[in-house]
């Protein structure tokens, strides 16, 4: 078994399985998963996907996700960190698009099973970089981590880019309509920007009257547009709180709450637990789906 981990803040790891035992979990956004050899299934959420060569996937920070091993694999572990955000502001980047860029791939990816990368290109692009990651972070060089901060964001760009063109959205099944995902994809891109998540802009954007976006929105998702885009924000602040050293006013004052009081109030209806006990714990309540209770 090889193990290959780079300098903080990035993590990487190589290593060769037989059988899969599951590893500890730490708070981090998400890990890009790289198959260089190998057959099996994987699983999260009780839902089953194959695996082979070339495969790549998203493992979400919970312990809801395992692979069964059919053929000797070997993975490629690539974990974006708290801490790479944390140094990120000592580094040439912008930390808070950076964050924002990541916590919108957590946040609107639904730890569903299966290969995330859709097009060939894409994935050529992103096992080539993951390579070239793994060789700098073995190299014992100190000026590895620039170069790797800026594959990091190429990896992100691709990750959000095919996010973009899949449905990991919680629609029904049986829903065909284009327009629904359009819109949830418009949502969620503006979360933080309140003028634009009113009905009139929504009515503006997708050419709806005024009076017939809410009812729209609800037929097709089953669940209200205000419910839906408080919960989209709480799973930010959940990102916020396990991932960031944001103030309460900052988050607050970013994702359109009136003040801390009100962020306060409206996390413990949605969440059922105080931020502070939310915090205590460190796990992720409304960024879970309903089956991740393993």
């Amino acid at each position: 078994m090889q193990v290959i981990e780079a300098y903080k803040p990035f993590e990487i790891q190589e290593i060769e399985l037989s059988d899969w035992k599951q590893r500890p979990v730490k708070n981090n956004f998400f890990e890009l998963v790289l198959i260089k050899q190998g057959e099996g299934t994987q699983c999260i959420n009780y839902n089953y996907y194959p695996y082979k060569k070339g495969s790549i996937f998203l493992l979400p920070p919970l312990k809801c996700h395992s692979f069964t091993i059919d053929k000797p694999t070997k993975f490629v572990f690539l974990k974006f960190t708290d801490s790479f955000f944390r140094s990120a502001k000592s580094m040439s980047i912008d930390r808070n698009e950076w964050f924002k860029e990541a916590a919108y791939i957590l946040s609107n990816y639904n730890q569903l099973p299966g290969d995330i990368i859709k097009e060939t290109v894409d994935r050529d692009y992103l096992e080539s970089l993951i390579n070239i990651i793994l060789q700098e972070s073995n190299s014992n060089n100190a000026n590895a981590i620039s170069l790797v901060t800026s594959l990091m964001t190429s990896v992100l760009e691709i990750l959000i880019r095919n996010i973009k063109k899949a449905n990991y959205f919680e629609v029904p099944k049986d829903n065909s309509d284009e327009k629904i995902t359009k819109m949830l994809t418009y949502i969620n891109e503006n979360i933080d920007k309140t003028n634009l998540l009113k009905v009139e802009n929504l009515a503006n954007v997708f050419n709806m009257s005024a009076t017939y976006v809410s009812e729209y929105f609800k037929k097709q998702t089953k669940m209200s547009l205000r419910e839906y885009i408080i919960k989209a924000k709480l799973k930010l602040v959940e990102i916020r709180l396990l991932n960031s050293d944001f103030t309460l006013t900052q988050i607050a004052d970013d994702l359109g709450f009136t003040d801390v009081s009100h962020l306060s109030k409206t996390f413990k209806r949605y969440a059922g637990t105080s931020i502070r006990e939310f915090k205590s714990k460190g796990e992720y309540m409304l960024l879970k789906r309903g089956a991740c209770n393993i």
